[in-house]
């Protein structure tokens, strides 16, 4: 049995439509201090995080903390823009892809859905993985067999525990939620 804290990352500094991987500002650093508060006597724990700067500086306050260097995992990375979409757009079609569920979005993004919750699942003892909203939400579906995109509007730094054991995932504790901005 293995306990799976799922972090989102700190509130970022800019949105897609002006950096397509901003790192924190001055407020998500400070949550990822506060988060990393509310970690450290958990561990050490293994630590994965999504390859996206804004995950990896979220991070940084608990490895440090622990003397442990983070897994960098694609897997757990952001749900990908549908092909021709350009960064711009990809707030207009995220916005509107999250009112609904991941079958209807079809095969590109139900293997995406799968390949998340996947990697979370192989994970053999207690981990943290600094995560995205989405990604999150389709491990959150998977324990609730739920096909919606978002089933919780997880604030930044909201921690998400699920449970792997040989008969698969559950979900323990859900994160906090706030209204989210999605830019």
């Amino acid at each position: 049995m293995s306990r799976i804290y799922l972090v989102r990352h700190g509130r970022a500094a800019a949105g897609w439509d002006v950096d397509p991987d901003p790192d924190l500002d001055e407020f998500g650093w400070r949550q990822a201090h506060a988060v990393a508060e509310t970690l450290i006597p958990i561990g050490p724990c293994a630590i994965v995080t999504s390859p996206l700067l804004r995950c990896r500086s979220t991070a940084i306050p608990t490895a440090t903390s622990w003397g442990s260097e983070p897994v960098i995992e694609p897997l757990v990375s952001e749900i990908p823009s549908p092909p021709g979409v350009e960064m711009v757009d990809r707030v207009g079609w995220l916005r509107e892809a999250m009112t609904g569920n991941w079958t209807d979005l079809g095969a590109r993004y139900t293997d995406y859905r799968d390949q998340v919750v996947a990697r979370v699942a192989a994970c053999t003892g207690d981990t943290v993985i600094f995560s995205h909203f989405v990604a999150i939400n389709a491990v959150i579906g998977a324990c609730l067999n739920d096909d919606r995109l978002v089933i919780r509007s997880l604030d930044n730094c909201s921690v998400t525990v699920v449970e792997v054991t040989d008969s698969g995932i559950g979900l323990l504790e859900g994160g906090h939620e706030a209204d989210t901005l999605i830019r």
